[in-house]
């Protein structure tokens, strides 16, 4: 990913008192000690072909990939040293690093590589939403992947955290309670759902010395209870709060702040197989909602108003689409009527043209806060319009196995929107009119046809106008109401050192991390 011209990423690191190592990683770090992360709760197993609870491994430093995205979103080797692609673009060599233990000691080799790749290919539905190889090979230190057709993001496929590299010789049944076996500088002692997750040193990892003992992440759902365990000292990293708690750390050297306008956005799947299949109820829907206030007022500026799936973050063109469904209540209500949507029964909320009520379920989930801020604020707007919604609060797990089943009308979603270096393998996801993923029941032809030619396109210039052509396709469509891109925070206390931020949110405990004036006895 060229950064001049795809990532606008803005990563700033607050003063809060004296910051001895700045924003960046410090190697050179004492060791010994132990710490708490304050944690939304994610993933009930840990097991990392399921749903996206990959992504836990990887923050919580246990699981690595071949490539890794840094500090500043390119590509960079992990466990793959180099790669390169075939004249035909059909073949990807990589050059497996040596050396490599797993954290039970074992070696880590090309063939055992391959069996990780091929199970995650055999248990994970999403693992064919990236790629399908038609061939894996070892040769020696290499690793050869052949496809079918081109696929430009293949390394920034295997960067994605499904592809973590797990010990495949091992019994993979204790994986969801007891953790992979994997290379990251950490492994995991103990793993509690709704609880903590505590991970200790892995003796043999291949990356240099790993500072801390043990690191316990502690699921603390509520905000103002997570920003509470900061300022008392239960934890010493906080993730997931928001503007609002700025101010309760601010000016104060016991605490670091850092900002990151992020790859992120939070949108709604408005799903077509139910009373939202009507293209003039989506377009007066999204219409109705006053983003900018939501953004700007009601979360305090901790989020840009959204209008399109890829955020302005990323250099594909967001201020050259065109938003014909901008907020405009009285354009709602008007398209509303024109479309035959009346109050029949004068309780201020429309029937549908059949006649029968109207009542949008709207599915949210309690993990993040912000989430409830746009749903209540979407709610009040839409009553405005007369058209009635139903909250429906559910755990994130409850909400992946509604949105799998389809049973939602309105769904929120919050997810980084480059997790293979740029937006190709997000809107293929979630608007390809098979994937797997889109249970909203979105269909375009032409979109289809522009991620069929995206996903062969290698020119950077070429891609980035495919990419404003699906948007917009998207956008006309009214096929999910665009809500914000958050600005995220990262809180720790001052003695903790080595603590980054990454625009992909893939990385939180490193063998960088470490306390101050800790040595080992």
């Amino acid at each position: 990913m060229r950064r001049s011209r795809k990532l606008c990423v803005l990563l700033a690191c607050a003063l809060v008192g004296s910051l001895l190592n700045g924003c960046g990683g410090n190697t050179d770090q004492p060791s010994g000690g132990e710490l708490a992360i304050g944690v939304t709760s994610f993933a009930d197993t840990l097991e990392p072909t399921e749903q996206y609870f990959s992504w836990v491994v990887s923050r919580y430093g246990v699981g690595e990939t071949l490539v890794r995205f840094d500090e500043e979103g390119e590509l960079a080797p992990c466990l793959a040293e180099s790669w390169a692609v075939s004249d035909d673009h059909l073949t990807w060599t990589f050059q497996i690093r040596e050396g490599v233990k797993f954290s039970n000691g074992d070696m880590m080799t090309p063939e055992m590589v391959k069996s990780s790749l091929e199970r995650t290919f055999n248990l994970s539905p999403r693992a064919a939403t990236f790629f399908e190889p038609v061939a894996m090979e070892v040769d020696g230190q290499q690793l050869k992947i052949t496809t079918s057709e081109p696929v430009a993001i293949l390394p920034g496929s295997l960067a994605d955290p499904l592809f973590l590299i797990v010990n495949t010789s091992v019994d993979d049944s204790i994986f969801a309670m007891e953790g992979p076996v994997c290379t990251g500088p950490y492994a995991v002692e103990s793993f509690s759902p709704t609880n903590a997750c505590v991970v200790v040193r892995n003796e043999y990892y291949w990356g240099g010395d790993v500072p801390l003992d043990r690191v316990t992440f502690k699921c603390v759902d509520d905000q103002t209870t997570r920003s509470m365990a900061l300022q008392t000292g239960e934890i010493d990293i906080a993730y997931n709060l928001k503007t609002e708690n700025v101010v309760e750390f601010e000016g104060n050297p016991d605490y670091r702040i850092q900002k990151l306008e992020s790859l992120r956005s939070t949108y709604a799947f408005m799903n077509q197989n139910g009373v939202l299949g009507d293209l003039a109820l989506r377009r007066a829907l999204i219409r109705a909602l006053d983003k900018e206030t939501y953004c700007s007022v009601l979360l305090e500026g901790g989020a840009t108003s959204g209008k399109a799936p890829v955020p302005p973050t990323l250099d594909f063109g967001f201020d050259e689409l065109s938003d014909e469904n901008a907020y405009d209540p009285e354009g709602a209500k008007a398209l509303l009527a024109k479309a035959g949507y009346i109050d029949l029964d004068g309780d201020g909320f429309v029937e549908t043209p059949s006649g029968e009520p109207l009542d949008l379920e709207f599915v949210i989930y309690t993990s993040r806060e912000e989430l409830n801020v746009y749903a209540q604020a979407a709610q009040a707007n839409l009553r405005d319009v007369g058209i009635r919604v139903t909250l429906n609060t559910v755990s994130y797990e409850t909400l992946l196995d509604m949105r799998d089943a389809g049973t939602f009308d309105l769904l929120i979603w919050n997810v980084l929107v480059a997790n293979t270096g740029d937006p190709e393998k997000y809107l293929r996801e979630n608007w390809y009119s098979t994937s797997p993923s889109n249970q909203a029941g979105y269909n375009n032809p032409e979109v289809d046809t522009l991620l069929d030619r995206l996903a062969a396109e290698f020119d950077e210039d070429a891609r980035r106008t495919l990419v404003m052509q699906i948007q917009q396709h998207i956008m006309d469509d009214a096929a999910a109401v665009f809500f914000g891109y958050e600005t995220t925070y990262l809180f720790s206390n001052s003695r903790v050192t080595g603590v980054q931020m990454y625009p992909m949110d893939y990385y939180w405990l490193t063998k960088d991390v470490a306390l101050a004036g800790v040595h080992d006895a």
